[in-house]
């Protein structure tokens, strides 16, 4: 009788036990993830603010009218249409000073560049509570309280560390022959950055982009702080408005949410091949 052939297994294989140790981890991790915004989604489909109470209820009387409420008796566009120009501005003014800032600090041996990205990095340390008040006051010297360019500016600032630091890393990745190739071409150093860098370095870009856009259409502190007038509500603060001391309409919330939650998704798909190959790239050297 011949022995059986005993199966090896190669370099980096993983062991059945471990293989499905690991897809039940992370099986759980996303239910986990996905539990919270699924019961949001189920609560918006209660007509009553307070089928939240009895959520077996509410399958017998599952309803969108708390979508067409939303949709059209409240100031859901106006809300709507201001964070698109709040996020938006922050997107395209946050990537091209971070990406600008990455490209100098990787390529350029300036004086003071390596305490330039550290003073970025700095100022991430600092709490919104403790920097509320000094950007109200300078927003308010400079008269760009209540309005969009105050709120893109202070949302850049919260961006443009993170993301400087994030490209710099990128374009670490990226050889510095194709810089010399375009001055050998006759190329400016921005023509080089942007005809050349910027095609290469669009995963990077992507993350940076994403990054951007969702601090600005999330974020509530700032916004709630600095618009005054309802007419410059962002859709964080106009959902808050459902809940006030005297009523909470916790239907009509839900359903906002839910709302609220589609274009973020819709940007996430939009950049999603582009996430793991921007986020990874340049770890070791950035």
């Amino acid at each position: 009788m011949t022995a059986r052939p005993v199966k090896t297994r190669r370099r980096g294989e993983s062991s059945p036990l471990a293989t499905v140790l690991s897809h039940g981890a992370l099986i759980t991790a996303s239910l986990v993830a996905l539990l919270p915004v699924a019961y949001i989604a189920y609560i918006s489909l209660g007509p009553d603010k307070m089928d939240y109470l009895h959520p077996g209820a509410i399958l017998d009387k599952a309803t969108f009218s708390n979508y067409a409420k939303v949709l059209f008796h409240t100031d859901f566009f106006t809300w709507f249409g201001n964070s698109v120009i709040v996020a938006g501005g922050t997107t395209v003014f946050g990537v091209l000073v971070s990406a600008t800032t990455g490209y100098a600090v990787s390529r350029m041996r300036f004086a003071g560049h390596k305490q330039l990205m550290w003073t970025l990095l700095v100022t991430q340390m600092f709490p919104i509570a403790v920097l509320i008040v000094p950007m109200y006051t300078i927003l308010s010297e400079l008269k760009l309280l209540d309005g969009y360019l105050g709120l893109i500016m202070v949302y850049s600032g919260t961006t443009v560390p993170y993301c400087a630091w994030l490209l710099k890393g990128y374009f670490d990745t990226i050889p510095v022959e194709i810089d010399e190739a375009g001055r050998v071409d006759g190329l400016t150093p921005f023509g080089t950055f942007w005809r050349l860098i910027v095609p290469l370095a669009r995963p990077g870009l992507a993350v940076a982009a994403f990054y951007s856009f969702l601090t600005a259409w999330a974020e509530l502190a700032y916004a709630s702080t600095f618009m005054l007038s309802s007419g410059k509500y962002t859709l964080a603060v106009g959902l808050q408005t459902f809940v006030s001391q005297y009523e909470s309409q916790w239907n009509l919330m839900a359903a906002t949410s839910v709302l609220i939650a589609v274009p973020a998704a819709l940007v996430f798909y939009l950049v999603q091949r582009h996430l793991v190959s921007g986020l990874t790239a340049g770890a070791a050297k950035s």
